[in-house]
Protein backbone atom coordinates (compact mmCIF):
# COMPACT_ATOMS: atom_id res chain seq x y z
CA UNK A 1 0.00 0.00 0.00
CA UNK A 2 1.58 3.66 -0.72
CA UNK A 3 2.63 5.55 1.95
CA UNK A 4 0.97 9.01 2.21
CA UNK A 5 1.67 9.78 5.83
CA UNK A 6 5.20 11.69 4.78
CA UNK A 7 3.03 15.35 3.06
CA UNK A 8 6.58 17.24 3.72
CA UNK A 9 6.68 15.73 0.39
CA UNK A 10 6.73 16.74 -2.53
CA UNK A 11 3.28 16.01 -4.22
CA UNK A 12 -0.59 15.76 -5.57
CA UNK A 13 -1.41 17.20 -1.85
CA UNK A 14 0.69 20.52 -2.45
CA UNK A 15 2.32 21.09 -5.91
CA UNK A 16 0.04 22.95 -8.07
CA UNK A 17 0.86 22.03 -11.55
CA UNK A 18 -0.91 23.86 -14.56
CA UNK A 19 -0.52 24.15 -18.45
CA UNK A 20 0.15 27.52 -20.03
CA UNK A 21 -2.15 27.34 -23.57
CA UNK A 22 1.72 28.23 -25.16
CA UNK A 23 2.77 24.92 -24.19
CA UNK A 24 4.79 25.40 -20.51
CA UNK A 25 3.88 23.45 -17.64
CA UNK A 26 4.29 24.91 -14.15
CA UNK A 27 4.84 23.61 -11.04
CA UNK A 28 4.45 25.70 -7.90
CA UNK A 29 5.11 24.24 -4.32
CA UNK A 30 4.95 26.79 -1.23
CA UNK A 31 7.69 26.84 1.20
CA UNK A 32 7.50 30.04 3.42
CA UNK A 33 10.19 28.52 5.92
CA UNK A 34 12.33 30.65 4.54
CA UNK A 35 12.99 34.46 2.06
CA UNK A 36 14.14 32.33 -0.76
CA UNK A 37 12.74 31.22 -3.73
CA UNK A 38 14.22 29.11 -6.35
CA UNK A 39 13.29 28.25 -10.16
CA UNK A 40 14.10 25.65 -12.34
CA UNK A 41 13.30 24.42 -15.85
CA UNK A 42 14.19 22.82 -19.25
CA UNK A 43 13.26 23.77 -22.31
CA UNK A 44 12.69 20.67 -24.88
CA UNK A 45 15.46 21.39 -27.15
CA UNK A 46 19.52 19.48 -26.53
CA UNK A 47 22.50 17.96 -27.92
CA UNK A 48 20.23 15.54 -29.88
CA UNK A 49 19.06 18.76 -32.49
CA UNK A 50 22.13 19.56 -33.34
CA UNK A 51 24.32 18.38 -36.58
CA UNK A 52 27.10 16.11 -36.32
CA UNK A 53 29.11 18.45 -37.79
CA UNK A 54 28.16 21.39 -35.20
CA UNK A 55 28.79 18.59 -32.38
CA UNK A 56 28.34 21.10 -29.15
CA UNK A 57 26.02 23.80 -30.87
CA UNK A 58 23.21 23.18 -28.17
CA UNK A 59 25.59 23.89 -25.52
CA UNK A 60 27.59 26.86 -26.94
CA UNK A 61 24.44 28.20 -27.81
CA UNK A 62 23.12 27.94 -23.90
CA UNK A 63 26.25 29.06 -22.58
CA UNK A 64 26.12 31.97 -24.54
CA UNK A 65 22.13 33.14 -23.19
CA UNK A 66 23.64 34.85 -20.62
CA UNK A 67 26.36 36.99 -22.25
CA UNK A 68 23.71 39.40 -23.74
CA UNK A 69 20.15 39.99 -24.62
CA UNK A 70 17.93 42.89 -25.20
CA UNK A 71 17.77 44.44 -21.90
CA UNK A 72 21.01 43.37 -20.55
CA UNK A 73 24.46 43.42 -21.87
CA UNK A 74 27.30 40.70 -20.34
CA UNK A 75 28.11 43.89 -17.72
CA UNK A 76 24.45 44.81 -16.44
CA UNK A 77 23.59 41.19 -16.82
CA UNK A 78 25.96 40.34 -14.11
CA UNK A 79 25.92 43.35 -12.53
CA UNK A 80 22.02 43.53 -11.67
CA UNK A 81 22.30 39.13 -10.68
CA UNK A 82 25.46 40.01 -8.02
CA UNK A 83 24.17 43.16 -6.87
CA UNK A 84 21.23 41.07 -5.30
CA UNK A 85 23.53 37.94 -4.55
CA UNK A 86 21.49 36.04 -6.87
CA UNK A 87 22.51 33.07 -9.14
CA UNK A 88 21.08 32.81 -12.75
CA UNK A 89 22.42 30.18 -14.81
CA UNK A 90 21.62 28.06 -18.39
CA UNK A 91 23.01 24.71 -19.77
CA UNK A 92 22.24 22.22 -22.41
CA UNK A 93 22.24 17.89 -22.12
CA UNK A 94 20.81 15.45 -24.32
CA UNK A 95 17.27 16.52 -24.65
CA UNK A 96 17.07 19.21 -23.01
CA UNK A 97 18.13 23.11 -22.41
CA UNK A 98 18.09 23.61 -18.56
CA UNK A 99 17.87 27.21 -17.08
CA UNK A 100 17.71 27.99 -13.33
CA UNK A 101 17.41 30.63 -10.80
CA UNK A 102 17.85 31.07 -7.01
CA UNK A 103 17.60 34.61 -5.21
CA UNK A 104 15.73 36.08 -2.08
CA UNK A 105 12.09 36.76 -2.61
CA UNK A 106 12.01 40.13 -2.92
CA UNK A 107 14.29 40.14 -5.90
CA UNK A 108 12.95 37.01 -7.73
CA UNK A 109 10.38 38.51 -9.77
CA UNK A 110 13.54 40.58 -11.31
CA UNK A 111 15.49 37.45 -11.75
CA UNK A 112 12.23 35.51 -13.65
CA UNK A 113 12.04 39.12 -16.06
CA UNK A 114 15.67 38.45 -16.62
CA UNK A 115 16.09 34.98 -17.07
CA UNK A 116 12.86 35.58 -19.65
CA UNK A 117 14.95 37.99 -21.50
CA UNK A 118 17.77 35.64 -22.08
CA UNK A 119 16.18 32.81 -23.14
CA UNK A 120 13.60 34.34 -24.94
CA UNK A 121 16.07 37.37 -26.63
CA UNK A 122 19.34 36.41 -26.43
CA UNK A 123 21.90 39.17 -28.55
CA UNK A 124 24.48 36.41 -29.37
CA UNK A 125 27.75 39.46 -29.35
CA UNK A 126 30.08 38.49 -31.68
CA UNK A 127 32.90 39.13 -29.17
CA UNK A 128 31.26 37.15 -26.44
CA UNK A 129 30.78 34.14 -28.97
CA UNK A 130 34.85 34.71 -29.69
CA UNK A 131 35.69 35.02 -25.55
CA UNK A 132 33.66 31.47 -25.03
CA UNK A 133 35.00 30.04 -28.32
CA UNK A 134 38.51 30.36 -26.79
CA UNK A 135 37.47 29.45 -23.32
CA UNK A 136 35.83 26.44 -24.76
CA UNK A 137 38.52 25.51 -26.42
CA UNK A 138 41.26 25.95 -23.44
CA UNK A 139 38.27 23.32 -21.88
CA UNK A 140 38.47 20.70 -24.74
CA UNK A 141 42.59 20.66 -24.42
CA UNK A 142 42.27 19.94 -20.93
CA UNK A 143 39.77 17.65 -21.35
CA UNK A 144 41.95 15.56 -23.61
CA UNK A 145 44.47 15.72 -21.00
CA UNK A 146 42.75 13.89 -18.37
CA UNK A 147 42.56 9.98 -18.79
CA UNK A 148 39.16 9.88 -17.13
CA UNK A 149 37.53 12.53 -19.35
CA UNK A 150 39.02 10.66 -22.08
CA UNK A 151 38.00 7.23 -21.51
CA UNK A 152 34.07 8.75 -20.79
CA UNK A 153 34.20 10.25 -24.12
CA UNK A 154 35.87 7.24 -26.13
CA UNK A 155 33.18 4.65 -23.82
CA UNK A 156 30.29 6.45 -25.24
CA UNK A 157 31.73 6.87 -29.04
CA UNK A 158 32.54 3.18 -29.13
CA UNK A 159 28.85 2.16 -27.28
CA UNK A 160 26.29 4.65 -29.37
CA UNK A 161 28.80 4.86 -32.82
CA UNK A 162 27.28 7.60 -35.06
CA UNK A 163 24.17 8.37 -32.78
CA UNK A 164 24.15 11.51 -31.01
CA UNK A 165 24.32 10.02 -27.50
CA UNK A 166 27.93 8.90 -28.80
CA UNK A 167 28.79 12.37 -29.33
CA UNK A 168 30.23 14.28 -26.33
CA UNK A 169 27.66 17.53 -25.80
CA UNK A 170 30.65 19.56 -25.40
CA UNK A 171 31.71 19.06 -28.91
CA UNK A 172 34.96 18.97 -30.46
CA UNK A 173 37.51 21.54 -30.90
CA UNK A 174 36.98 20.89 -35.10
CA UNK A 175 33.30 21.02 -34.55
CA UNK A 176 33.29 24.14 -32.03
CA UNK A 177 35.53 26.10 -34.44
CA UNK A 178 33.30 25.59 -37.18
CA UNK A 179 30.44 27.35 -35.52
CA UNK A 180 29.65 30.70 -37.01
CA UNK A 181 27.46 32.86 -35.41
CA UNK A 182 24.72 32.21 -37.84
CA UNK A 183 24.62 28.92 -36.70
CA UNK A 184 23.81 30.38 -32.90
CA UNK A 185 21.42 32.59 -34.20
CA UNK A 186 19.38 29.98 -36.49
CA UNK A 187 19.66 26.88 -33.67
CA UNK A 188 18.01 29.41 -30.89
CA UNK A 189 15.63 30.56 -33.53
CA UNK A 190 14.69 27.30 -35.01
CA UNK A 191 14.74 25.26 -31.59
CA UNK A 192 14.10 27.69 -28.83
CA UNK A 193 10.49 27.47 -27.73
CA UNK A 194 7.47 27.41 -25.09
CA UNK A 195 6.23 23.94 -26.39
CA UNK A 196 7.54 21.20 -24.35
CA UNK A 197 8.94 23.59 -21.73
CA UNK A 198 8.54 22.69 -17.70
CA UNK A 199 8.89 25.55 -15.12
CA UNK A 200 8.73 24.29 -11.25
CA UNK A 201 9.14 27.04 -8.86
CA UNK A 202 10.06 26.35 -4.93
CA UNK A 203 9.99 28.34 -1.90
CA UNK A 204 8.84 31.84 -0.64
CA UNK A 205 6.32 32.73 -2.65
CA UNK A 206 2.58 32.17 -3.11
CA UNK A 207 1.35 30.23 -6.06
CA UNK A 208 -0.90 33.11 -7.37
CA UNK A 209 1.92 35.07 -7.50
CA UNK A 210 4.27 32.50 -9.05
CA UNK A 211 1.70 31.95 -11.40
CA UNK A 212 0.76 35.32 -12.24
CA UNK A 213 4.66 35.64 -12.62
CA UNK A 214 5.25 33.10 -15.11
CA UNK A 215 2.29 34.20 -17.66
CA UNK A 216 3.55 37.87 -17.33
CA UNK A 217 6.76 36.88 -18.67
CA UNK A 218 6.48 34.11 -21.12
CA UNK A 219 3.16 33.43 -21.24
CA UNK A 220 2.60 35.52 -24.63
CA UNK A 221 5.86 33.31 -25.90
CA UNK A 222 5.01 31.45 -28.74
CA UNK A 223 6.70 28.98 -31.20
CA UNK A 224 6.95 25.42 -30.80
CA UNK A 225 10.01 23.48 -30.29
CA UNK A 226 11.54 20.22 -32.38
CA UNK A 227 10.59 17.18 -30.41
CA UNK A 228 13.04 15.07 -32.91
CA UNK A 229 12.26 11.78 -32.72
CA UNK A 230 15.28 10.20 -30.85
CA UNK A 231 16.88 7.81 -33.45
CA UNK A 232 17.00 4.02 -32.29
CA UNK A 233 19.64 2.82 -30.22
CA UNK A 234 20.92 -0.59 -31.96
CA UNK A 235 21.39 -2.90 -29.19
CA UNK A 236 25.27 -4.54 -28.18
CA UNK A 237 25.96 -8.15 -29.20
CA UNK A 238 29.15 -8.23 -29.34
CA UNK A 239 32.49 -6.94 -27.40
CA UNK A 240 34.26 -3.87 -28.06
CA UNK A 241 37.37 -2.94 -26.24
CA UNK A 242 39.72 -0.04 -26.69
CA UNK A 243 43.12 1.30 -25.11
CA UNK A 244 44.26 4.74 -25.26
CA UNK A 245 48.18 5.47 -25.03
CA UNK A 246 48.14 8.83 -23.14
CA UNK A 247 52.60 9.38 -22.59
CA UNK A 248 53.49 10.45 -19.52
CA UNK A 249 50.45 9.77 -17.79
CA UNK A 250 50.69 8.16 -14.04
CA UNK A 251 47.50 6.53 -13.62
CA UNK A 252 44.79 4.58 -16.16
CA UNK A 253 41.01 4.93 -16.08
CA UNK A 254 38.66 2.29 -16.70
CA UNK A 255 35.40 2.17 -18.03
CA UNK A 256 33.69 -1.22 -18.59
CA UNK A 257 29.69 -2.12 -18.95
CA UNK A 258 26.77 -2.57 -21.06
CA UNK A 259 24.04 -0.54 -22.84
CA UNK A 260 20.80 -1.48 -20.19
CA UNK A 261 17.70 1.15 -20.45
CA UNK A 262 15.91 3.77 -20.66
CA UNK A 263 14.24 5.87 -17.79
CA UNK A 264 10.79 4.38 -18.74
CA UNK A 265 11.61 0.95 -18.75
CA UNK A 266 10.03 -1.60 -16.05
CA UNK A 267 13.48 -2.88 -14.89
CA UNK A 268 14.48 0.84 -13.48
CA UNK A 269 14.03 -0.21 -10.20
CA UNK A 270 15.27 -3.38 -9.71
CA UNK A 271 18.72 -1.73 -11.63
CA UNK A 272 19.08 0.81 -9.29
CA UNK A 273 18.81 -1.25 -7.02
CA UNK A 274 21.06 -3.94 -7.95
CA UNK A 275 23.05 -1.32 -9.17
CA UNK A 276 23.81 -0.09 -5.76
CA UNK A 277 24.73 -2.91 -4.07
CA UNK A 278 27.28 -3.41 -7.06
CA UNK A 279 29.08 -0.16 -6.97
CA UNK A 280 26.92 2.47 -4.74
CA UNK A 281 26.16 1.48 -1.15
CA UNK A 282 29.00 2.42 1.12
CA UNK A 283 31.86 2.98 0.38
CA UNK A 284 31.08 2.02 -3.07
CA UNK A 285 29.82 -1.33 -2.94
CA UNK A 286 30.76 -4.39 -3.69
CA UNK A 287 32.93 -2.83 -6.57
CA UNK A 288 34.35 -0.64 -3.75
CA UNK A 289 34.99 -3.32 -1.12
CA UNK A 290 36.56 -6.39 -3.24
CA UNK A 291 38.59 -4.30 -6.31
CA UNK A 292 39.36 -1.13 -3.86
CA UNK A 293 40.00 -2.29 -0.55
CA UNK A 294 40.15 -5.98 -0.21
CA UNK A 295 42.50 -7.10 -3.38
CA UNK A 296 44.05 -3.30 -3.55
CA UNK A 297 43.60 -2.78 -7.49
CA UNK A 298 42.53 0.42 -7.66
CA UNK A 299 42.26 4.14 -6.22
CA UNK A 300 38.65 4.09 -6.80
CA UNK A 301 36.02 1.73 -8.27
CA UNK A 302 32.55 1.96 -8.41
CA UNK A 303 29.45 1.52 -11.19
CA UNK A 304 26.33 3.86 -12.14
CA UNK A 305 23.28 3.81 -13.96
CA UNK A 306 23.13 6.20 -16.47
CA UNK A 307 19.38 6.26 -18.06
CA UNK A 308 17.47 8.77 -20.08
CA UNK A 309 14.86 8.79 -22.72
CA UNK A 310 16.69 6.09 -24.83
CA UNK A 311 18.40 3.26 -23.40
CA UNK A 312 21.91 4.04 -21.64
CA UNK A 313 24.79 1.96 -20.29
CA UNK A 314 25.30 0.35 -16.68
CA UNK A 315 28.72 0.78 -15.77
CA UNK A 316 31.68 0.48 -13.86
CA UNK A 317 34.80 2.80 -13.78
CA UNK A 318 38.25 2.65 -11.78
CA UNK A 319 41.56 4.16 -11.43
CA UNK A 320 44.14 2.00 -10.99
CA UNK A 321 47.78 1.61 -11.52
CA UNK A 322 48.52 0.65 -14.80
CA UNK A 323 50.01 -2.37 -13.79
CA UNK A 324 46.94 -3.30 -12.33
CA UNK A 325 44.63 -2.84 -15.17
CA UNK A 326 43.97 -6.52 -16.36
CA UNK A 327 43.50 -7.70 -13.07
CA UNK A 328 41.43 -4.69 -12.26
CA UNK A 329 39.09 -5.58 -15.14
CA UNK A 330 39.19 -8.88 -14.69
CA UNK A 331 38.26 -8.09 -10.95
CA UNK A 332 35.20 -5.95 -12.10
CA UNK A 333 33.60 -8.49 -14.54
CA UNK A 334 33.98 -11.23 -11.71
CA UNK A 335 31.70 -8.98 -9.77
CA UNK A 336 29.56 -8.80 -12.64
CA UNK A 337 28.76 -11.84 -12.76
CA UNK A 338 28.75 -12.95 -9.36
CA UNK A 339 25.58 -10.73 -9.14
CA UNK A 340 23.67 -12.25 -11.85
CA UNK A 341 24.75 -15.84 -10.86
CA UNK A 342 24.17 -15.62 -7.02
CA UNK A 343 21.52 -14.18 -4.74
CA UNK A 344 22.26 -11.69 -2.86
CA UNK A 345 22.15 -11.68 0.85
CA UNK A 346 18.93 -10.29 2.24
CA UNK A 347 21.13 -8.07 4.32
CA UNK A 348 23.07 -6.41 1.90
CA UNK A 349 19.42 -5.73 -0.06
CA UNK A 350 17.44 -4.49 2.41
CA UNK A 351 20.72 -2.37 3.75
CA UNK A 352 20.75 -0.66 -0.01
CA UNK A 353 16.81 -0.22 0.02
CA UNK A 354 16.91 1.49 3.18
CA UNK A 355 19.71 3.75 2.32
CA UNK A 356 18.20 4.50 -0.77
CA UNK A 357 14.92 5.38 0.60
CA UNK A 358 16.43 6.94 3.51
CA UNK A 359 18.37 9.47 0.90
CA UNK A 360 15.11 10.77 -0.40
CA UNK A 361 13.90 12.97 2.65
CA UNK A 362 17.31 14.62 2.99
CA UNK A 363 17.20 16.01 -0.65
CA UNK A 364 14.41 17.44 -0.33
CA UNK A 365 15.33 19.40 2.15
CA UNK A 366 15.99 22.51 0.06
CA UNK A 367 14.38 24.26 -2.62
CA UNK A 368 16.89 23.21 -5.09
CA UNK A 369 16.10 19.58 -4.03
CA UNK A 370 12.53 19.94 -4.64
CA UNK A 371 13.12 21.84 -7.48
CA UNK A 372 14.96 19.16 -9.02
CA UNK A 373 13.04 16.28 -8.14
CA UNK A 374 9.91 17.31 -9.29
CA UNK A 375 11.32 19.02 -12.93
CA UNK A 376 12.75 15.54 -13.32
CA UNK A 377 9.02 13.67 -12.28
CA UNK A 378 7.35 15.61 -15.02
CA UNK A 379 9.84 15.50 -17.76
CA UNK A 380 9.87 12.16 -17.53
CA UNK A 381 6.28 11.52 -17.11
CA UNK A 382 6.46 9.85 -13.66
CA UNK A 383 3.65 11.54 -12.09
CA UNK A 384 3.27 13.89 -9.09
CA UNK A 385 2.52 11.04 -6.89
CA UNK A 386 6.04 9.69 -7.72
CA UNK A 387 7.66 10.30 -4.63
CA UNK A 388 4.78 9.21 -2.06
CA UNK A 389 5.02 5.71 -3.85
CA UNK A 390 9.19 6.01 -4.31
CA UNK A 391 9.95 4.03 -1.08
CA UNK A 392 7.28 1.15 -2.48
CA UNK A 393 9.06 0.69 -5.58
CA UNK A 394 12.41 0.78 -4.15
CA UNK A 395 11.53 -2.07 -1.39
CA UNK A 396 9.34 -4.02 -3.53
CA UNK A 397 12.89 -5.65 -5.47
CA UNK A 398 13.58 -8.76 -4.04
CA UNK A 399 16.89 -10.31 -4.19
CA UNK A 400 15.55 -12.52 -7.49
CA UNK A 401 14.67 -9.00 -9.37
CA UNK A 402 18.87 -8.48 -8.80
CA UNK A 403 20.08 -11.67 -9.97
CA UNK A 404 17.73 -11.65 -13.40
CA UNK A 405 18.57 -7.55 -14.12
CA UNK A 406 21.96 -8.65 -13.67
CA UNK A 407 22.29 -11.60 -15.41
CA UNK A 408 20.31 -10.02 -18.23
CA UNK A 409 22.32 -6.15 -18.86
CA UNK A 410 25.94 -6.98 -17.39
CA UNK A 411 26.69 -9.68 -20.30
CA UNK A 412 29.78 -11.28 -20.34
CA UNK A 413 29.29 -11.35 -24.58
CA UNK A 414 27.99 -7.48 -24.84
CA UNK A 415 30.04 -5.07 -23.44
CA UNK A 416 32.79 -1.80 -23.69
CA UNK A 417 35.48 -1.81 -22.16
CA UNK A 418 37.66 1.27 -22.43
CA UNK A 419 40.91 2.12 -20.96
CA UNK A 420 43.19 5.61 -20.86
CA UNK A 421 46.39 6.00 -19.22
CA UNK A 422 50.37 5.33 -20.14
CA UNK A 423 51.26 2.71 -22.50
Amino acid sequence: MTNRANHAFPGPDNVYRTQLDNGITLLVRENHAAPVVVLDGYLAVGSIHEPADRAGLASFTASLLTRGSSRYDFDSFNETVEAVGASVSAGAGDHQTSFSTESLAEDFPQMVELLADVLRRPTFPTEQIERVRGQWLVRLQEREQNTRSVASRRFHELLYGDHPYGRPGSGYPETIQAISRENVVAFHRDNYGPEGAIVVISGDITTEAAVELIRAHVGDWRGTSPWQTLPPVSPQTDIRRESIAMPGKVQSDILIGSLAIARSDPDYFAVQVANSILGQFGMMGRLGEVVREEQGLAYYSYSMLDADIGPGPWLAAAGVNPANVELAVESIRAEFARLGAEPVSDEELSDSQANMTGRLPLALETNDGVTSQLLNMEWYGLGLDYLYRYADNINAITTADVQRVAAKYLRPDAYTLVVAGPE
